[in-house]
Formats: C-alpha cells, sequence, structure tokens
C-alpha cells in the first residue's frame, strides 16, 4: 500500500497518510497535501513551503511503524558515536 509521509523542514515525519486519504482529503493531489501540512492553505501551487512529501510503499502497517521508528536511530547514533568529535557549549 502507497502511503504518503510529510516531513517538516527539520525532517521529522508529522502526518502519514494512505492513497485512499489522500484522494478523499485532498483530491489525490501530494501539492495541497503539502501546502496543508505546511500551513500555507492557499492552495496556490507556486507556495513556497518549508518540508517535503515522501510516497512509500510498504506491505503492511507494520512495515510502515518499523519504518518510522527507525527514523531516530541515525541522529541518536551521531551523538552516541565514539568518535573525539564532540559537540561544545559556548
Amino acid at each position: 500500500m502507497k502511503y504518503h509521509v510529510y516531513f517538516d523542514g527539520y525532517g521529522h515525519a508529522k502526518r502519514v497518510i494512505s492513497e485512499k486519504e489522500l484522494v478523499e482529503e485532498y483530491n489525490g493531489d501530494p501539492d495541497i497535501f503539502l501546502q496543508a501540512m505546511a500551513g500555507t492553505g492557499t492552495g496556490d501551487k507556486g507556495t513556497c513551503t518549508s518540508g517535503h512529501v515522501s510516497t512509500l510503499r510498504f506491505e503492511s502497517k507494520k512495515e510502515l511503524n518499523d519504518f518510522l521508528a527507525s527514523l531516530g536511530d541515525e541522529i541518536e547514533g551521531f551523538y552516541m558515536c565514539r568518535s573525539d568529535s564532540r559537540p561544545c557549549n559556548f
């Protein structure tokens, strides 16, 4: 099944809808979904928005949930690394 995921400007997944929900709520147009999630709400396709919508395909809802749960691992791994490079507080 296809899912459309809105990622904000920081790359966080904020909302997930199925292809069926996209058709029912946004006339099947991912650009309208993007504008609604970004808060522009004008309906103009030329409006600048932050964030993006990705189209993903998973066999089950469990696979989708596993994917969404794994999104935090990359950032967490960066700060927990064993390198000599550490963030500094000024």
